[in-house]
């Protein structure tokens, strides 16, 4: 069967079908090198279309209520009007290489809304457990017209700085009652964050929510913060009661405004999109390698450093040697 060519995917993801746009995204997945040149061509074609979104990262750890949360948010955000996409991203198993995809099934009330879209994509080998397309699936789905994107992290590692790196606002999702609460986060995320929000605040946990609320914010004031006219507030709130989440709306949309304001929204998109090509050419270039002559030197040389008959630093001289000679 043929498959369509790169208009039919540009004109359906303009036209929000939702058929053509799951399509286009997989296409955009596929490691196929024609299928990579077609993704290029709709990519460069929908590109003035984008940019116009509200793009979110959520994260926190196992067990943080992250799609229920994204589930309650997103469908109070369609009660105002909104429409929204979500990615989220799924652990891939190191060893089979396979993913659960299970977002659908726990998203059950925002998967079947005509305004909403959700996406799940398997993390696969990139380091930190983010989908390697995730960057252009948001861009696809800023074309098709959604104002809000979400994207949901696997909560583990690199995965929160990868996310961060290709959103507006970056959430952090808590919980209480787990012990010491900052056990449970490092520095590195507390950096990240432009608010956290303390989640399953509601019934005899809401006092333990506040206290954890408290350490938050404690913490925060050890951090310089990530921007002149921001400093990340520390809230509480349930998404079974929807308590807090209007406040989490408000704080969004005053952050949106105070950076778009400042300048500093747009310069922190183009510091993305630069490290966005940084990282594309990083990647390319390991691709490069394992396909030229130098992988098979260095599959020999492994050997030879386990054995202990050469260095590693005389194995390395040696590969990137035989590099100097290639050619892309």
């Amino acid at each position: 069967m043929e498959k369509p060519d790169a208009q039919s995917y540009i004109q359906g993801v303009l036209n929000r079908d939702r058929r053509m746009l799951a399509k286009t995204i997989t296409l955009i997945e596929s490691t196929l090198p024609a299928d990579q040149k077609v993704a290029q061509q709709i990519l460069d074609a929908l590109l003035p279309q984008t940019g116009k979104a509200l793009r979110l990262g959520i994260t926190g750890l196992p067990g943080a209520g992250k799609s229920t949360f994204i589930e309650s948010f997103g469908m109070m955000l369609i009660r105002k009007g909104y429409s929204v996409a979500v990615l989220a991203v799924d652990p891939s198993s190191p060893k089979t290489g396979g993913s659960i995809l299970a977002d659908k099934t726990r998203m059950e009330k925002l998967a079947v809304n005509e305004r909403a879209f959700i996406r799940p994509s398997p993390s696969g080998k990139t380091l930190g457990g983010v989908a390697r397309k995730t960057r252009e699936t948001l861009l696809v789905c800023e074309a098709a017209g959604f104002d809000v994107v979400m994207v949901e992290t696997v909560g583990v590692g690199q995965s929160e700085v990868s996310v961060a790196s290709m959103v507006d606002f970056f959430l952090v999702l808590m919980i209480a009652g787990g012990g010491d609460e900052l056990q449970g986060i490092k520095k590195g995320v507390l950096e990240l964050a432009d608010a956290i929000a303390v989640n399953k605040a509601d019934g005899d946990n809401i006092e333990r929510a506040k206290l954890a609320q408290h350490q938050y914010e404690i913490a925060f004031h050890l951090l310089s913060p990530p921007y002149r006219n921001w400093t990340p507030p520390v809230v509480t709130c349930s998404s079974i009661t929807m308590a807090g989440l209007e406040n989490i709306h408000k704080i969004i949309l005053d952050h949106r405004d105070k950076l778009t304001e400042s300048g500093e929204l747009q310069v922190k998109r183009q510091e993305q999109d630069r490290d966005w090509l940084l990282f594309m050419v990083r990647e390319g270039v390991q691709e490069w390698f394992y396909e030229s002559p130098a992988a098979q030197l260095l599959a020999e040389l492994l050997q030879e450093v386990e054995k202990g008959t050469i260095t590693p630093t005389t194995a390395a001289a040696r590969i990137l040697g035989c590099l100097k000679g290639l050619r892309f």
